[in-house]
């Protein structure tokens, strides 16, 4: 994963962001109300955003020191939103709580993102 490659995806996530939230909060707020799901919703997107922003983050840091720390930072980031903030998507929609084994996968890969992120910044002066 490169730079430009990293901040395209920070791009698309962050676009999905706004469109999910947006989407959860006006088309699927009585989906959620019925689900007593509205908050883990909240919590999908709002997580997602961070993330998001840090994968923003990297892909700076990248084109200035594309060092094998950040892009493993870059794909944890990527991979914990598909897996944290995609099984609570899931498991507001469908009520379909096993879905929720997947969650605690997706916190891990946030941890090693931000691992990787700080180990990246060892070698700086």
């Amino acid at each position: 994963m490169n730079s430009e490659k990293t901040l395209k995806i920070a791009a698309f996530f962050g676009f999905l962001s706004v469109l999910i939230g947006a989407f959860g909060a006006h088309g699927l707020e009585g989906v959620l109300i019925e689900n007593q799901s509205l908050e883990t919703y909240k919590t999908a997107v709002n997580y997602q955003f961070y993330h998001t922003l840090a994968l923003l983050l990297v892909g700076v840091l990248m084109m200035s020191n594309p060092s094998k720390y950040l892009i493993r930072s870059a794909k944890m980031f990527v991979y914990g939103i598909l897996f944290f903030s995609g099984s609570l998507y899931l498991l507001s929609l469908t009520n379909y709580t096993l879905i929720g084994v997947v969650t605690p996968i997706g916190g891990l890969f946030f941890i090693f993102g931000w691992l990787a992120l700080y180990k990246s910044f060892s070698n700086i002066g």
